[in-house]
C-alpha cells in the first residue's frame, strides 16, 4: 500500500516575533520534498523530489501563495493554538 501526505507546519519562536512555517510532502514514508519559509522555495530530497521542486519554484503564482502562508496560515491560527503551546523560556 503506496501512501502520499502533505504535513504544514508553523514553527512559534518567541510568539510572533519569528515564525517559520514549513510544509513537507512524503510518499511511502519517504519524505521527497520541502518547502521551508526561512528558505523561501521547495528543496527536492529524491530525484522525484528535485523534478518536483524545479515545477513548483517556476510557478510565480503558487510559490507566492507558498510564502505568504506564514501571514495566512500560522498567524492566523496562532490565537487558537496560543493556550495549548507550550512557551519555552
Amino acid at each position: 500500500v503506496f501512501q502520499e501526505m502533505a504535513s504544514g507546519e508553523c514553527h512559534f519562536m518567541n510568539g510572533t516575533e519569528k515564525i517559520r512555517f514549513v510544509d513537507r510532502r512524503i510518499y511511502n514514508r519517504q519524505e521527497f520534498v520541502m518547502f521551508d519559509s526561512d528558505v523561501g522555495h521547495y528543496v527536492g530530497f529524491t530525484p522525484y523530489g528535485e523534478r518536483w521542486a524545479k515545477a513548483a519554484n517556476s510557478d510565480p503564482e503558487f510559490m507566492e501563495y507558498r510564502r505568504t502562508a506564514v501571514d495566512t496560515y500560522c498567524r492566523h491560527n496562532y490565537p487558537i493554538v496560543a493556550p495549548f503551546s507550550v512557551e519555552r523560556r
